[in-house]
């Protein structure tokens, strides 16, 4: 196959995305305005979601060019296309860092004044530091995730294997470097919410939670293109099956995280570090607890588990959307606890930044897949990828 493959010009979706963000950001400020606390949390769980999901992006492609994978050569270019959008997706944590008083209690001078444990831990948890890291992170993303991308289009426009190659030379040293950044971004944006609390397996937990988001992110837009046709024909239903068995190896790796961490510190029952789960297990918070539990292992685990579920794009298109509602709630049981301390409290404004942000998300992501082939079209490996078969 020597053709470029285009996404549909007059998709409606690229339009509707754009409107549903530009609307939910203009109300979102209205409820700046009503309520900063709120606002700033709302915010936060919402880029927390959306950025998680880009940086899974970048991950998938780290990972398919360090393991030669071929069987996601078809699809690559569709989570490469998920980490190019990442520095814009970045602009995003601008507000959220103009709100760290309202969100980070540690960035308040007379706060840490008056408290031994954050004085203790000010040299890395002080303002200046925090913002240098995520400006250092949001650099190091954007360099490895353009250097892959303008590799793969280089080798669209030239045909070039060579290309590839660099892709696979960069992947090694890129793969070590978002696993150190990606670490510490979770300790800093979500973590450092209750600053004295700490868990050296945090990062992991967030990046198990990421995987699981990308795959079924991308799941999703796979079986849109295939139905509206640019990808018809090129994905078999052994592609699908190899998302499903993905979607479901992380739902465990997730759970396994989740569970080690909890019983770890649960066995060395040390006030300190049972305090963050024990906000999570006060009023409505504790049913949030249980339900995260069912519908992010129990429930996924025992449909995905067989093979016919896999296989069938119903239950698929079912089991990613509810993999990404369950990616969402797990944000909002990380942040939501530090501001209401009582019991979960649904805002509207929950839903305008997840809106506004995921519109905007979108819109950049099939704005510019429609600018390249939807498949990378010389890539040596696309005809036995199209081919695949377990």
């Amino acid at each position: 196959m020597a053709e470029k493959v285009e996404i549909p010009k007059n998709l409606s979706l690229v339009k509707l995305s754009l409107i549903a963000g530009v609307a939910g950001l203009l109300l979102s400020i209205v409820g700046y305005f009503v309520d900063q606390g709120q606002f700033f949390h709302s915010y936060l769980v919402a880029f927390s979601f959306w950025i998680t999901i880009s940086l899974g992006g970048l991950f998938l492609s780290l990972l398919h060019h360090l393991t030669g994978a071929v069987w996601s050569v078809v699809i690559r270019r569709i989570f490469e296309t998920i980490m190019a959008i990442l520095p814009w997706m970045m602009l995003f944590i601008i507000p959220a860092l103009f709100g760290m008083r309202e969100l980070y209690h540690w960035s308040h001078p007379e706060t840490v004044a008056h408290d031994e444990l954050l004085q203790i831990k000010s040299p890395y948890l002080n303002v200046t530091f925090f913002i240098i890291r995520t400006v250092v992170f949001a650099l190091i993303w954007t360099l490895v995730g353009r250097a892959l991308y303008r590799f793969s289009i280089k080798n669209d426009e030239t045909g070039d294997e060579t290309y590839l190659q660099k892709a696979k030379r960069l992947s090694p040293a890129g793969i070590i470097l978002f696993a150190l950044t990606f670490s510490f971004a979770s300790f800093d944006w979500l973590m450092s919410l209750d600053a004295h609390w700490y868990s050296t397996i945090f990062g992991v937990y967030i990046f198990g939670g990421s995987t699981l988001a990308i795959y079924s992110f991308i799941t999703l837009f796979v079986i849109f293109f295939d139905k509206k046709g640019p990808l018809k024909g090129l994905v078999s239903v052994e592609h699908y099956h190899d998302l499903g068995r993905l979607i479901f190896t992380f739902v465990v790796f997730w759970s396994y995280i989740a569970f080690s961490q909890y019983f770890l510190i649960w066995y060395a029952n040390i006030p300190e570090e049972t305090v963050w789960f024990t906000h999570r297990w006060v009023g409505s918070w504790k049913i949030i607890s249980v339900f995260l539990v069912i519908g992010q292992f129990i429930i996924p685990f025992f449909i995905l588990m067989i093979r016919a579920m896999k296989r069938n794009l119903l239950m698929l298109t079912v089991m990613a959307s509810w993999m990404l509602i369950m990616h969402y709630v797990d944000m909002y049981w990380l942040v939501m606890p530090t501001l209401h301390h009582e019991g979960a409290r649904l805002s509207w404004m929950d839903a305008t930044t997840f809106i506004g942000i995921g519109g905007i998300f979108v819109w950049l992501f099939l704005h510019q897949l429609a600018r390249h082939s939807l498949v990378p079209f010389k890539d040596p490996n696309l005809e036995e990828s199209i081919k695949h078969r377990m």
